[in-house]
Order: structure tokens, then C-alpha cells, then sequence
């Protein structure tokens, strides 16, 4: 007797989903389902996922981080500022010709008295991430990355409570080696995840 073919799944496939729950942050991403994770938890995540996106440019590092701390652990201190990520030269000079095309052109110009670059800024109304962990305080690209991943993940599950805006994680001190000898332990991992929540936890509430 020939099987019937089995009706399409009606879940989104897991496989664009790469390591540590997400491959990037954004619409249309949210983090893999793991085992006996609280359903709070992940609904808080896949809210998040589309107000995070990710910080790129140096310039907008320097703005965040000359700005007092809104919070810090033993080996963490995060930086808030309430502000856009600067425009970049490309997107400057596409505005440029935008406004050179539009003054040449006969159809009416859009109404407004604001320079290129004010009309680019608004209010924030997302959350810009970027993450801190310099070789002298984790030597071992390893655990670089498993702690740009912690704090990634952190921030999504508390996104809801935090204010818009460039928010950057720095890390502060070396973890232990003599502590924590694997370079990607379990219990590296349960540390970082503890500080960085006591973290966000402190700076939503100022």
C-alpha cells in the first residue's frame, strides 16, 4: 500500500538558526525553541528580536562609551546613550543626490526646512547593540565569542524594559583562568549569563 505524502509542516525551519539560539538579529529572527526553556522567556525574545539591531560604526562606540556607565558587575559595565547611530558617509552622500536630484527636478520638493543630516536623525525607537571584549580580558577567541553571544542574549531578554537607543557592553575584567579553565565552560557560561542579567536588570530600572 503506498503512504500517503505526509501535509508540509506548518513551522518555520530551524535551520537558518546557527550557534548559541540565533545567526543575527532583526525581523523575521527569532531565537530555536531549546528543551524545557520558560515560555516567558522566549516570547520576551521573539518580541525583542525586531527592536535589536546590531552596532557597526567606530564613531558611534566612542559616542557611547564616553558616557558614564548606567551599570556594572564584576566584569561587566554597560553604556547608554539616547540617540540614533550616527548616518554613515555612504548614506550621507546618497541623501546628497537625493536633494541635488529633487532641486533639478520639476515635480515639487517635499516639505522641509531641516539640513540632510537632521532630517536623517529621529528619535530612537529600537535598541542598537554593540559589545566590548577586548584580548587583554579573554584571550581566547573562543571565549570572546561565547561572551559577545551571553551578552547578545541577554540583551534580548531584556529588551522590553530597556530604553531605546546605542547601548554597549564592555567587558571590564578577565574571568579567572584559574577558575574557569575550560575556554567555553558551562560554567562560564552560567556566570556571564548571571552578571549580565543583574546588569540589565540594575540599568532598566535607572
Amino acid at each position: 500500500m503506498r503512504a500517503e505524502p505526509r501535509a508540509a509542516s506548518a513551522w518555520p525551519s530551524d535551520e537558518s538558526v546557527g550557534p548559541g539560539g540565533f545567526d543575527s538579529i532583526g525581523p523575521g529572527k527569532v531565537p530555536a525553541i531549546a528543551p524545557n526553556e520558560p515560555v516567558t522567556e522566549l516570547m520576551a525574545g521573539r518580541t525583542a528580536a525586531g527592536r535589536l539591531q546590531t552596532l557597526a560604526q567606530a564613531a558611534d562606540f566612542e559616542r557611547v562609551l564616553r558616557t558614564r556607565s548606567r551599570g556594572q558587575t564584576q566584569h561587566f559595565a554597560v553604556h547608554h546613550l539616547p540617540d540614533r547611530p550616527s548616518v554613515s558617509a555612504r548614506a550621507r552622500r546618497g541623501a546628497e543626490r537625493a536633494a541635488v536630484a529633487r532641486n533639478l527636478s520639476t515635480a515639487p520638493a517635499p516639505e522641509s526646512d531641516k539640513p540632510v543630516d537632521d532630517s536623517l536623525r529621529v528619535v530612537p525607537d529600537r535598541l542598537w547593540l554593540g559589545a566590548v571584549v577586548p584580548k587583554r580580558h579573554a584571550r581566547r577567541a573562543v571565549t570572546r565569542s561565547l561572551l559577545k553571544r551571553q551578552i547578545r542574549a541577554a540583551v534580548q531578554r531584556h529588551a522590553a524594559a530597556l530604553a531605546p537607543g546605542l547601548w554597549v557592553v564592555r567587558l571590564r575584567a578577565p574571568f579567572d583562568r584559574a577558575q574557569f579553565t575550560s575556554a567555553a565552560s558551562q560554567q562560564l557560561k552560567r556566570v556571564a549569563r548571571a552578571e549580565l542579567d543583574a546588569l540589565f536588570g540594575a540599568a532598566a530600572r535607572r
